[in-house]
């Protein structure tokens, strides 16, 4: 493995490491406009990226099947969901703003819970790119480096106020700067090591790259729909969240119509 694909595998956890620096320089609370347009922007960073990073590669290594192209793109996208779907009604964890904790219950802290939240918003983020890089090393699938690491920025730059989203909360709920910040990287490394795995993993069954590939969409679309449109509209203002999702969908496509 060169390190080009090192370094692009770690550049997310990057993002999420600078946002959760945030709690040093921030009060202890986002502010609530402040908090719905960031998660707008990385709902709107996470559905480009699905579709013309993940979902439309997909489409065009599925072509030699014909009329039957479909299939394998359909199945991973929604095999992708029910990943996700099983995986959150599993692991016990507490999103931001939440009254509930959801999953199978436990006896787990609140603190423990939103970091478990946002590992398992991360987990599809870090598959998504060690899916990228697998298809940028294998000599038969049409994507290229410079693809593969607009994925890698993208996720990036929406990981930077996500992490922010972390390490603030927890800093309100009592831990200190240090570690809600130390926590708040925690939550990141799932990334990295979700990728690892899924890049080794798939650059052995290269035939079933497209598979891997709507697999990783349809799991980063669900946290968008189950998770972060959700958070973004509720209350008042709601068009806040509506305007940075715009925003994080326009940057996506433009580095993509740019360097892709």
């Amino acid at each position: 493995m060169n390190m080009e694909i090192i370094y692009g595998i770690l550049i997310p956890f990057i993002g999420t490491s600078l946002g959760s620096a945030c709690v040093f320089f921030m009060k202890n609370k986002l502010n609530d406009l402040v908090e719905r347009a960031l998660i707008g922007f990385a709902a709107g960073v996470m559905i480009a990226a699905s579709v013309w990073s993940l979902l439309i590669p997909a489409m065009n290594q599925s072509v030699n099947l014909d009329k039957w192209a479909f299939i394998p793109v359909i199945v991973g996208f929604w095999v992708g969901i029910l990943f996700l779907l099983i995986m959150d009604k599993t692991i016990p964890h507490f999103h931001l703003n939440s009254t509930n904790s959801e999953g199978i219950k436990s006896h787990l802290k609140k603190t423990t819970m939103m970091i478990l939240a946002v590992a398992l918003h991360n987990l599809p983020e870090g598959m998504a790119v060690g899916i990228s890089y697998a298809g940028y090393q294998s000599s038969e699938v049409n994507i290229t480096l410079t693809n593969a690491f607009i994925l890698a920025i993208g996720i990036a730059i929406q990981n930077i106020p996500e992490g922010a989203i972390i390490s603030m909360p927890l800093r309100s709920e009592g831990l200190s700067k240090r570690k809600s910040f130390l926590y708040g990287i925690l939550s990141g490394l799932v990334e990295p090591l979700g990728a690892m795995f899924t890049l080794i993993f798939a650059s052995k069954i290269i035939s079933l790259l497209p598979f891997f590939l709507s697999f990783a969409a349809g799991a980063m679309i669900y946290v968008v729909v189950e998770e972060l449109i959700p958070e973004m509209s509720q209350g008042t203002h709601s068009n806040i969240g509506t305007i940075f999702f715009a925003l994080g969908f326009s940057i996506m496509m433009i580095l993509d119509m740019i360097l892709g």
